[in-house]
């Protein structure tokens, strides 16, 4: 990940606390850090910068609990972090779209049919739209992380499992672990010309 990209990581975790604070609920670190998926310490850091920016204050109770609560300050903060991470979401979008859409028509030109997907997220979304408007079908979808839940018409299998029903054109479909996927796949033993990722080949 680039610098740019844990600029945008670390705004868009400030921007989901700011959230999550100013809900009606008064959550502990423990309950925040399970709410967004990152370590308590995480939180704890984060709580601690939001508190010295003036946009947090903590209220302390009995029983050393704790409850935070958004500043006025905080509020506007959690408005101008959501209208930011919306532009840079919608960008995202648009780019995205655009590059799935290149690599499955080339994949398509080249007689390519079927493809599996390989990293389920926000991203993966976008690539089926781009994979549909190709005239491209997704036999598999594979995500260690996401194994078990659907993905459109499809049950998430582990890679593992994945590679196990054929010999597969795989499109990674994450952004965000795209390069940690296709280093794992390539460990499992798929070559590397099986393995695509938009912007790339």
């Amino acid at each position: 990940m680039n610098g740019d990209d844990e600029k945008v990581l670390d705004t868009y975790r400030s921007f989901l606390l700011l959230s999550e604070i100013s809900g009606d609920q008064q959550l502990s670190q423990r309950e925040l850090a399970k709410r967004l998926g990152i370590a308590l310490g995480l939180v704890n850091s984060y709580l601690k910068n939001l508190v010295a920016k003036g946009f947090v204050r903590v209220n302390n109770f009995p029983k050393n609990r704790y409850a935070y609560l958004l500043t006025p300050k905080g509020f506007a903060e959690k408005s101008r972090l959501a209208y930011q991470h919306l532009s840079y979401f919608s960008g995202l979008y648009t780019v995205a779209r655009q590059d799935y859409l290149k690599l499955f028509k080339s994949m398509s030109a080249r007689g390519v049919k079927q493809v599996a997907f390989c990293g389920i997220d926000e991203v993966a979304e976008i690539a089926y739209l781009s994979l549909k408007e190709a005239g491209l079908e997704m036999t598999v979808a594979m995500d260690a992380e996401a194994a078990g839940r659907k993905f459109f018409d499809k049950s998430v299998v582990t890679p593992a499992i994945g590679l196990l029903s054929g010999n597969h054109n795989i499109v990674i479909t994450s952004m965000k672990r795209g390069d940690a996927l296709r280093e794992e796949l390539l460990r499992m033993g798929v070559e590397p010309e099986r393995i695509h990722q938009a912007g790339g080949n």
